[in-house]
């Protein structure tokens, strides 16, 4: 017995001076812009806590290659002026080997000059296609492509017979996106576009936008933003008394947006969305169901509300970062971006990716299923 003690105090002093070794390691740091503040901070918040939590994470079960993870969080305030400011900052200041975010299109575009010149990995939590298309060496994204979604969008309206649709699109680099892939790939689902309205992120009222296409034939309303446009669109819809069927992007699928127009606006509406926010209707089988209900189940605990989709694009950003780390065995920026480039089969919580040279997105359709609002909730459908 005294030999057993004597063996298990040199084991238990070798994990200290491990510990101890580990705690004085120069941390390896990631960037982090979000915004936390602004317009958009329904999407910025969830993913600054998501990086916190991760943060923690990591460090308590002994960091990566053994020494401490940094992640450094700026909030862009939803402005891209600052988010090239808070970029600078990042590179120069704070030395960062990779970055993740921003939470916003516009935000995302206005720095990948600045990543592309340091060479440092910059992994989006914004969704335009044109982030990752044509394919940019050090820029890859998390989210689902506008393409992808408005793929999914006009298979279902097809289904439904649906022919003819009326698009109303924010002025933003999102909504901007979103209305060239809707009129690109709408003759190739036999769908015409009969309206073609845009709204600015600040507008507080779109009913003249509404009213033009409730005097039109289209047969449903596509709409594409974020918060707070969709949500005000949801509530004129209602109040016009029109009854044509909504179909939103997944830059709304937080439980904000039913929040901001009300259970009963949202009722009925349609979207493609990550699986996160249906999680329990998940199959048990779905090679994604415990890696989404493990992070809903610990963000839930934390921070006392649910988690959204753009949380889980930080999620999944921070930690294709530290695998590519562990993978490379290497904090080093060239290193870090050739291991994303070689992820594959990786399964998150948007979905599972699989990168390469010609794709820095690595998702399918397969990543979306469409949702329907049903009582102030998520319904995914079959």
């Amino acid at each position: 017995m005294h030999r057993k003690a004597i063996v298990c105090g040199f084991a238990l002093a070798a994990l200290v001076a491990g510990a101890a070794v580990a705690g004085a390691a120069e941390p390896i740091r990631i960037g982090a812009i979000f915004s936390v503040t602004g317009p958009a901070s329904f999407l910025g918040e969830p993913e600054r806590n998501t990086a916190k939590m991760l943060e923690e994470d990591i460090n308590q079960s002994g960091g990566v290659l053994g020494r401490p993870l940094e992640i450094i969080v700026y909030d862009d305030e939803t402005d891209a002026t600052k988010a090239v400011t808070a970029v600078d900052r990042l590179i120069k200041k704070d030395k960062v080997v990779a970055i993740v975010g921003p939470s916003t299109s516009g935000s995302t575009l206005a720095i990948l000059p600045k990543v592309e010149e340091a060479k440092i990995p910059l992994v989006s939590c914004a969704a335009a296609k044109k982030i990752v298309d044509p394919v940019k060496k050090w820029v890859f994204k998390t989210p689902q492509s506008d393409e992808l979604a408005v793929r999914k969008i006009y298979q279902h309206a097809k289904k439904a017979g649906i022919k003819k649709v009326a698009i109303i699109t924010a002025s933003d680099a999102y909504g901007a996106a979103g209305r060239e892939e809707l009129k690109a790939l709408a003759p190739g689902f036999g769908i015409a576009v009969v309206a073609d309205e845009v709204f600015g992120p600040k507008d507080t009222d779109m009913t003249a936008q509404l009213t033009k296409i409730k005097g039109t034939d289209a047969q449903a309303i596509v709409c594409w933003g974020t918060n707070p446009g969709p949500a005000v669109i949801a509530r004129n819809r209602v109040q016009l008394g029109i009854v044509t069927p909504l179909y939103m992007s997944h830059g709304v699928a937080s439980p904000k947006f039913i929040e901001l127009a009300g259970a009963a606006n949202a009722e009925g509406i349609l979207l493609p969305a990550g699986r996160l926010i249906s999680e329990p209707q998940v199959p048990a089988g779905q090679p994604q169901k415990k890696i989404l209900a493990a992070y809903i189940k610990e963000y839930e605990a934390k921070y006392r509300q649910p988690v959204s989709t753009f949380g889980g694009y930080a999620y999944d950003a921070i930690m294709l970062v530290v695998q590519a780390i562990r993978s490379a065995k290497s904090a080093d920026p060239a290193a870090i971006r050739d291991a994303l480039e070689k992820v594959r089969g990786y399964n998150a919580t948007t979905g599972e990716f699989n990168f390469s040279e010609e794709d820095h997105n690595g998702l399918t359709e397969e990543a979306f299923v469409m949702v329907r609002i049903t009582k102030g909730d998520w319904e995914m459908l079959k």
